[in-house]
């Protein structure tokens, strides 16, 4: 390919094209926009390609670039001519280069949209993906030109380049034109271009926390020559862990001759070990970390754990330290956890590695910890570690300046060796990418999430991301959506995590009590009633149970077809002399256990009171055989709602089809063999029906995502998105204000109108005679309004008047509303015809910069903003979630018949939901719609005011090519 000569004037550097991106084999690397300055890098990367890869790029030998050549491929005008280059460690390793050309293959300016492309990978780093990251970054800098089209040439024999094209998911054409394959990309995403995109973005990601997970050998920097101090704790854990990698102690200050420490080896550099290291633990004065992250990119480190404190947290100078620690450490390929982390542990029988300060090692299990807080970390691992809980991975990343919360999801996703991740995050640096990531990871095992910092309105010290507005409330609804188990506290988190590690999850909200105590069964009978669960009457026991009668009462409920779940209560026993006795709890656990393993997989929790011995016991496992998974229970009964009124009716739960996953699913209920022996034990009812509930409601999310919902197609037939775009483009004109603008109810009502949505005419009344005017153009039965800013829809404060039903009704209404609230012009009234009696409804939909559009249902009234009773969804909703947003508000009885009354059309709503997330989804112009109040009727509905707000559109960071965020 010969580059043309300039075609258009240059355009600044684009700066915004950098990204630093995640490859195949977790490691990272930077793309950047190639400059006249990188002469030099071009000729040094060239000289290090093979001979056969040149071949490939050119067609001909050429074993060296012409001065003219490096003129060519360092200057660009970022319009017609653009080079981007992969850099680690600031030399070039890949080349990617387009050149607008015209339907004859010529060079060219706009508006002609295709370009000619061509790649060259330095031949050590073939196979690493490069290739294909670089036609992302590529295709969406072309995408941003006006370019829709890449045509390349390539050699039959290059296999590589040809599957890199063919792999991307994109529309293509292939043909074989003089002796060498010519393809054609069409360059707007696809649905499959999409997926590949973030099926990459997944491996790749996973991967690069895999290699910190499991490393071959770890060099733990800053270790004392004395005992004590923060790098000698980590050195001790490591070695305490049984670390089945080799471990290196490294310290400038040793002496020459020091050759080991604590029984490893002592080196003052990384670079005087004698074999690569894997991981290196930080654990340095901050102004020191410089120089070791720079020893560590040089001699091939992949990843760090950086302990020390010093960064973000400490203000102005601290964030752009951390900002730089990054930028140093990714220049290198390297990812890091920190800084001012407390370290990571992997439990896994062939790495056994324990780089933390943690003081009480957790044992193995199945559950995945992230915390974002190191004194949290601390607290959660010294409850699990008394409740006799295992974890397959800890970690603990201070500040998360890289990996964050979203690269374990990606991580624990396929990890065969987890079954529950749990996760405490005090901030979201991107929130679209997290529902997105735990709605998938969701569909496979349970997440469970505790927000931080929820009111706080800032992000904590630290932690330099974006600030969402987004409400806590809508945070908690968009999780749940994505089927996150939201807790409050970090208590519920591990009650919550126990039992879903533990015990398989339910198929429904019936739930048999049955214990020793009447009272400790009516509390839990009363819990589960609060929680939304269907509790049978307690079955007592007796003070005089024994463990035998515990046995065969569990039994006999657990092969009950007719019960879900099973809490037991106990209390200690009561002797023959009055006095109370601790009981053998190991005996009673032996009980329950062996009731357990024989009847069908169904949740059991236990409540208990001072029983010494009976948590611990039961926390033991009965084996260590791992058992084989069930089969889902088919048509299980349909859980009830969260709360204990009437759940409105509704559609009919999915069925429970079989769960697509990955190893370490977790198993819905139906057959032996389901729990891994350990019952989860909790000293209060309350607690034990909580966790219990969110395991039933996280069961239910799971049926319905097997089977998830769509947009109905109809909708199409109704929607003009080009006039649409087009009406859009006209609003916001040429030069649109960044501001946004809002539109007059005139062009809210065209632009609603072109998908479908009506909203009902409003005239103008500046006097009675313009009122009156109005109302026989409208016809009567009419409603004056005001449409003041201060008194819209407050109908409390009296400024409508409803049913006027002559000229009469309206002139008196008229003089009412004038002596009562002001003068025409402050009021600025209308009239509008009156539509239908029904329920007075609010639906909503704005953009967060982070979280993306929401969608969002409420019934009008002070009330319901008081309560905060509103439900939200993320954008694109399905008819699924339509259904559920309306029938998740408390206040959805008054929907459905309340107290007698007729039910309104509720099918007419979930449509009018499902057009105005079309619209919103359509269009990101449109950053704000409020349709209030919509009236319900029991036929039909109305909308009888609209607000809309146009603005350029926000940048999707979820769609464009892969990149790491930069804080």
């Amino acid at each position: 390919m010969q580059p043309a000569p300039e075609q258009s004037p240059h355009h600044a550097y684009p700066d915004h094209w950098e990204a630093d991106v995640v490859l195949r084999d977790g490691g990272t690397a930077r793309i950047r926009p190639i400059t006249t300055d990188d002469a030099e890098r071009l000729v040094s990367f060239y000289e290090q390609v093979s001979d056969e890869s040149k071949y490939y790029r050119f067609f001909a030998p050429y074993p060296r670039l012409s001065d003219r050549d490096v003129h060519r491929f360092t200057h660009h005008d970022y319009v017609d001519r653009v080079g981007l280059a992969v850099t680690v460690g600031g030399e070039f390793i890949a080349t990617v280069r387009y050149d607008r050309i015209d339907e004859r293959g010529r060079p060219a300016s706009a508006p002609a949209d295709q370009a000619e492309v061509a790649f060259l990978v330095q031949d050590a780093h073939q196979g690493r993906g490069v290739a294909s990251a670089l036609l992302e970054h590529i295709a969406a800098v072309a995408r941003e030109r006006g370019i829709r089209r890449f045509a390349a040439e390539v050699l039959p024999a290059n296999n590589k380049m040809i599957k890199v094209f063919r792999d991307a998911g994109y529309t293509q054409r292939r043909s074989f034109e003089d002796g060498s394959v010519h393809l054609t990309l069409d360059l707007e995403p696809t649905a499959e271009s999409l997926a590949v995109q973030r099926g990459r973005e997944q491996r790749a990601e996973a991967r690069s926390v895999q290699r910190l997970l499991a490393p071959g050998s770890v060099a733990v920097i800053g270790v004392g020559r004395t005992p004590g101090g923060v790098g000698r704790t980590v050195l001790r854990n490591l070695l305490g862990a049984g670390f089945t990698g080799r471990t290196y102690a490294v310290n400038r200050a040793f002496a020459a001759g020091q050759a080991t420490i604590d029984g490893v080896p002592a080196h003052r550099s990384i670079g005087e070990t004698d074999e690569p290291v894997d991981l290196a633990v930080v654990a340095v004065p901050a102004d020191r970390v410089p120089e070791a992250v720079a020893d560590c990119g040089e001699h091939g480190v992949q990843g760090l754990v950086v302990l020390s404190a010093g960064y973000a947290e400490w203000g102005a100078e601290g964030r752009e330290r951390q900002r730089e620690l990054v930028r140093q450490a990714r220049s290198y390929g390297m990812r890091i956890i920190g800084p001012n982390a407390f370290g990571l542990i992997n439990n896994a029988e062939t790495v056994r590695l324990n780089a933390s300060l943690a003081p009480e090692p957790p044992a193995p299990g199945r559950i995945g910890l992230f915390t974002q807080s190191g004194a949290i970390g601390i607290a959660l691992l010294s409850g699990l570690y008394r409740r006799g809980a295992g974890l397959s991975t800890f970690i603990s990343a201070g500040n998360r300046a890289d990996i964050s919360g979203n690269d374990f999801l990606q991580y624990w996703y396929e990890d065969p060796d987890t079954d529950v991740a749990l996760l405490y995050l005090e901030s979201l640096g991107n929130p679209r990418k997290f529902t997105r990531l735990a709605r998938r990871t969701a569909a496979v095992k349970p997440v469970v999430v505790v927000k931080g910092a929820r009111h706080s309105g800032s992000t904590p010290p630290g932690h330099a991301v974006p600030i969402s507005r987004i409400p806590d409330a809508t945070v908690s609804a968009l999780m749940r959506q994505a089927g996150v188990i939201r807790v409050d506290t970090v208590t519920e988190m591990v009650d919550a995590g126990l039992l879903l590690a533990d015990q398989p999850l339910p198929a429904g909200p019936r739930v048999a009590i049955l214990g020793n105590s009447e009272s400790l069964g009516l509390l839990t009978y009363d819990a589960c009633l609060a929680e939304g669960l269907r509790p049978r009457p307690p079955l007592d026991l007796t003070t005089a149970a024994t463990p035998q009668d515990f046995r065969n009462a569990l039994a006999e409920a657990l092969a009950d077809d007719g019960c879900d779940s099973v809490v037991v209560t106990a209390i200690p026993w009561v002797g023959e002399d009055g006095e109370a006795e601790s009981g053998d709890g190991e005996v009673l656990a032996a009980a329950l256990h062996t009731a357990a393993a024989a009847g069908p997989a169904k949740p059991v929790a236990v409540v208990h009171v001072e029983i010494g011995g009976l948590a611990e016991a039961l926390a033991a496992a009965t084996s260590t055989v791992a058992q084989p998974r069930p089969a889902p229970a088919q048509n299980p009964p349909a859980p009830a709602a969260r709360t204990g009124s009437t759940t409105p009716p509704g559609p009919a739960p999915a069925p429970a089809a079989p769960l697509a996953g990955a190893p370490g699913t977790a198993p819905l209920a139906g057959a032996p063999g389901a729990r891994n022996g350990r019952i989860p034990a909790y000293p209060a009812a309350e607690r034990a029906v909580r966790a219990l509930a969110e395991a039933v409601r996280y069961a239910q999310w799971r049926r319905q995502a097997a089977v998830p919902g769509k947009v109905p197609e109809f909708l199409d037939d109704t929607i003009d998105e080009p006039g649409t775009a087009g009406l859009i483009d006209t609003l916001l004109g040429p030069d649109p204000d960044p501001r946004g603008l809002q539109l007059t109810p005139d062009q809210a009502r065209e632009l609603l109108g072109r998908y479908g949505i009506t909203v009902r005419a409003t005239l103008p009344a500046p006097d009675p005679d313009a009122a009156v005017a109005a109302a026989a153009r409208l016809g009567y039965p009419v409603a004056l309004k005001t449409t003041a800013p201060h008194l819209r829809h407050r109908a409390d404060l009296g400024g409508v008047r409803l049913d006027l039903a002559n000229e009469t009704a309206l002139r008196r209404a008229y003089g009412e509303l004038t002596d009562l609230l002001g003068k025409p012009a402050e009021l600025q009234p209308v009239v509008q015809s009156m539509a239908p009696r029904g329920v007075d409804t609010v639906v909503r939909a704005t953009i967060d910069p982070a979280a993306g559009a929401v969608l969002s249902f409420g019934l009008a009234g002070a009330p319901s903003e008081l309560l905060g009773d509103t439900a939200h969804r993320l954008v694109p909703a399905t008819d699924r979630d339509a259904a559920e947003l309306i029938r998740s508000i408390r206040a959805a009885p008054v929907l459905f018949g309340w107290r007698g009354a007729a039910p309104v059309d509720t099918a007419s709503l979930e449509e009018l939901l499902l057009r105005v997330s079309r619209l919103v989804d359509d269009h990101p112009e449109v950053v704000s719609i409020a349709l209030e109040p919509v009236v319900v009727a029991t036929q039909g509905l109305t909308v009888l005011g609209a607000s809309v707000r146009l603005s350029p559109p926000p940048a999707r960071t979820d769609l464009g090519p892969r990149r790491l965020p930069n804080y």
